[in-house]
């Protein structure tokens, strides 16, 4: 292959990415609003860490309806995890907890789904089929997700081509994740059932600033409804990556689009190198076909160790295991990503499969530090039979994960002799990726047989048509022929106040560039003095405009009566004071002129300045101040109003 190696992120170009076949693919997982779960009347959107009680569950795979088990069932089965669910009265039933059939799926969050999917200019199924979908990680009670495709092969425009749209799915939101450690795994089940939509692109990035440019523009689009959850947690991207003689590895729940870059860049490298990898052992004739390794336990030759892990683990009554892994040597060393090496794809393995999440959890011979002393080494090497040009793996635990470790540790070395296993992998902190689980195939999918077809008439489509918003584009174009802030024109294109915006200006006859800053910035201000932002609804912004509109209360006394109502728990009705009468303006105007009458200052303007201050700080909200403005000045100037 390609002697091509990956240079550090800033400096790799789109010519490196179109070299080493860097393609990329998203699959965007979002919460539409709604005030019920999908299949169920539950509340949706209520979380809390509160439970009122534990349920514990294990699960089994099941035969596909080709009679066939899905890879990845049978790698959860193999981690005999224990599920603890937590579950709150207010906001789980036993539907979730698979006691009871489903309802009928959610009219609201069909509807919503069905918008998208038209803005995503797919073609629109008229009948929808509920299927199955196997989760054996626990993140589902029933060990699988309930699911439909609404529409298929669509599109949106980026840059000079269009992005393929393969799908978009409704679907239900799984548990959210407290702990796992060991062979338990807790989760809480407040988010489950909530209706989501699934967005599948194709491969049609080309370089990781791509993929995030991509997902910011899906992101724009279904925030444009108005009609989907924002927030921490309420969209997840997950996103695939290939390179030239790779295969697809999903990198799951990407919380944000900034860090989908330095991600996909990491995994573009680690397939690159793991491709390398595999040239390396073919050079030194090491094949599927001649992959050799053994493994024994070892635990009596590490009763005296000093290695602390080791000792603990033996002084618990664990088992010591060392693999052999023939011709490897020097090659757990071998670079995968930014600062991480093929030997972390092996630890990685032991710490899923055989729930061996202590670290470190495996030493290796490769290994450059002094973990064990050349002697027990020297040991490890005799009872075991190693050559020179073999690596040895010594992992540790309870008797039965420690075999299931050195098992592991042996499948995974033998997969570097094919190249790149098809993995979901997940995303780390500073860039990287771990390994979570093997990549599902499609016999985790079969049809559920408790939810009858369900017809999507014409007619249906057309309504939902007929009330779809602008498109984003042609609403931030219309905003820059308004003359709306460049600050403001793609955050308002994609707030749930755009609809109220239109409306505020075209109809009402508002000024564009103020209503822009009070839907748009005002609440950002609000937000940096922490006050609940989330009060001020669709609702309340539009009466707050209508009494603008009716002169009821003036611009200038906006932001003031919004930080009161919020830091008082009230409503801007029951703090909206009368306007200033006439006369109250008039006598206003007099008494602070006549007050500043006899003080110094450097001009008629500074003082005209010092007493328009003083009116607007008496009046604020309450009065024109272009209107003030000019009656002060009249004043001043000939002494009528």
């Amino acid at each position: 292959m390609d002697d091509f190696l990956f240079k550090p992120f800033e400096e790799m170009t789109p010519e490196d990415y179109a070299r080493v076949g860097f393609k990329s693919g998203l699959e965007i997982h979002q919460q539409l609003l709604t005030d019920k779960k999908l299949f169920c009347r539950c509340p949706a959107g209520r979380y809390s860490t509160k439970y009122d009680a534990e349920i514990l569950r294990h699960m089994r795979p099941t035969l596909s309806e080709l009679g066939e088990y899905d890879g990845t069932a049978l790698m959860e089965f193999k981690t005999k995890k224990e599920i603890i669910y937590r579950i709150n009265r207010e906001t789980v039933c036993t539907y979730e907890m698979d006691d009871t059939p489903p309802f009928m799926i959610d009219e609201k969050a069909l509807d919503i789904a069905l918008g998208i999917g038209m803005l995503y200019d797919c073609m629109m199924i008229d009948e929808l089929h509920i299927a199955r979908k196997q989760y054996l990680d626990g993140s589902i009670p029933t060990g699988f997700q309930r699911t439909t495709i609404v529409g298929v092969d669509g599109k949106v425009s980026y840059k000079d081509r269009f992005i393929r749209i393969v799908q978009l799915g409704l679907e239900e939101d799984a548990c959210r994740e407290v702990s796992d450690v060991g062979h338990r795994r807790t989760y809480l089940t407040d988010r489950l059932g909530m209706p989501l939509i699934e967005t599948v692109t194709a491969p049609d990035m080309k370089t990781p600033q791509e993929a995030a440019e991509v997902g910011q523009l899906l992101r724009r689009i279904v925030r444009s409804t108005g009609q989907v959850r924002t927030g921490i947690g309420a969209a997840r991207e997950d996103v695939n990556v290939s390179v030239t003689g790779g295969t697809r590895v999903e990198i799951k729940g990407v919380p944000r689009l900034p860090r989908i870059p330095l991600l996909t860049y990491n995994e573009g490298m680690r397939q690159w190198n793991l491709l390398r990898l595999r040239d390396e052992l073919a050079r030194k004739g090491i094949t599927t076909q001649t992959f050799s390794a053994c493994f024994e336990e070892i635990t009596r030759l590490f009763r005296k160790t000093l290695f602390m892990p080791l000792q603990s683990a033996i002084a618990g009554g664990m088992s010591v295991y060392g693999v052999r892994l023939n011709g490897f040597r020097d090659l757990l060393r071998w670079q995968t990503q930014t600062n991480t090496y093929f030997s972390q794809e092996i630890s990685d393995r032991v710490r899923v499969i055989a729930c061996l999440t202590t670290l470190p959890n495996m030493v290796h011979s490769d290994s450059l530090s002094e973990a064990l002393t050349s002697a027990e080494w020297q040991m490890v090497r005799k009872a075991l039979g190693s050559g020179p040009n073999d690596t040895l793996v010594v992992v540790w635990g309870p008797e039965a994960d420690a075999k299931l470790a050195a098992q592991e540790v042996i499948n995974r070395a033998k997969e570097a002799t094919i190249g790149i296993p098809s993995e979901t992998r997940q995303a780390l902190k500073d860039g990287t990726n771990g390994f979570e689980r093997i990549l599902p195939g499609p016999d985790r999918m079969y049809p559920d047989t408790d939810l009858p077809p369900k017809r999507v008439p014409v007619e249906r489509l057309d309504r939902l048509r007929a009330k779809l918003p602008p498109r984003v584009p042609e609403r931030e174009q219309w905003y820059k022929e308004i003359g709306i802030p460049a600050d403001l024109i793609q955050f308002l294109s994609v707030s749930p106040f755009a609809r109220l915006f239109e409306t505020s200006v075209k109809d009402d006859g508002l000024s564009p560039k103020f209503t822009s800053i009070v839907l748009a910035q005002y609440p950002k201000r609000l937000r940096k003095k922490n006050l609940p932002v989330e009060r001020l609804d669709e609702r309340t912004m539009a009466a707050v405009l209508g009494a603008v509109k009716e002169r009821k209360i003036f611009k200038e006394g906006l932001l003031p009566l919004f930080e009161q109502a919020l830091a008082s728990n009230k409503t801007i009705g029951e703090l909206l004071l009368p306007k200033a009468t006439e006369r109250e303006l008039g006598e206003s105007i007099v008494q602070t002129a006549e007050s500043l009458k006899n003080k110094k200052f450097s001009s008629e303007e500074s003082r005209k300045r010092r007493a328009m201050g003083l009116i607007m700080e008496k009046w604020r909200g309450r009065i024109d101040g272009t209107e003030a403005a000019l009656k002060l000045g009249r004043y001043l100037k000939d002494g009528t109003l």
